[in-house]
């Protein structure tokens, strides 16, 4: 990682933070050293301990005696993770293809159209969406126009889910699967149907489910 040097440094902390466990840096389940964090990003523990607490529950836990960990997910709390996910993002879709504007509609296809061409550039073997600008799921429950989906999705189900999208689209086929499958959904999105963005996004999760799953 590069060493911050933005004035800042809580923020900017957090989202270093949140990169290099979303990222894979850190496995699941492992030590995060607010030390090593702060040598790493040039900074003082500070902003590091106040980016370790925000993501408590959401992405690391804290262990009496042993510290911060990675959070991680036995599969019958991941299998729940995804249902919960399934049903926010499908209504989210629904939302959306009611909602959006043509405009946003465009921008989302042109997102995808740079996804692609990362994909191939990575060989195919991973799909990674590293900023929030970037993420396709997030831009949709977005244009929802609905603030409880939004606050769910992005505040407490987001981070999580991060760490299992990555690992899920390093399996082979799966980063240019979930490609197809999101042009799908921008498809009926396009069309303006409720019932057929609202399938294809569970379509997907449940994709993304059954490959998460098989990392375990």
């Amino acid at each position: 990682m590069e060493q911050i040097k933005s004035t800042s440094l809580a923020s900017e902390a957090f989202d270093r933070v949140v990169e290099a466990i979303t990222s894979g840096e850190f496995e699941p389940g492992q030590k995060i050293s607010e030390a090593h964090l702060a040598r790493q990003l040039g900074i003082s523990r500070g902003p590091i301990r106040e980016a370790l607490h925000r993501l408590e529950g959401r992405l690391v836990s804290r262990v009496p005696r042993i510290g911060v960990r990675v959070i991680q997910f036995g599969e019958e709390e991941l299998r729940q993770l995804f249902y919960l996910r399934e049903a926010m993002e499908g209504m989210a879709a629904r939302l959306a293809a009611e909602n959006a504007s043509d405009k946003w509609l465009r921008s989302l296809e042109a997102m995808l159209q740079r996804h692609s061409s990362e994909i191939e550039g990575a060989g195919k073997r991973v799909y990674r969406q590293r900023t929030s600008d970037e993420d396709f799921h997030f831009s949709i429950a977005q244009a929802s126009k609905c603030e409880n989906i939004e606050r769910l999705l992005l505040n407490e189900v987001y981070y999580q889910l991060r760490i299992h999208r990555l690992r899920s689209s390093r399996q082979p086929g799966r980063a240019d699967k979930a490609l197809k499958e999101h042009f799908e959904i921008v498809e009926q999105l396009k069309q303006r149907n409720p019932d057929g963005a609202e399938e294809a996004m569970r379509a997907h999760i449940r994709a993304a489910r059954e490959s998460s799953l098989a990392m375990l």
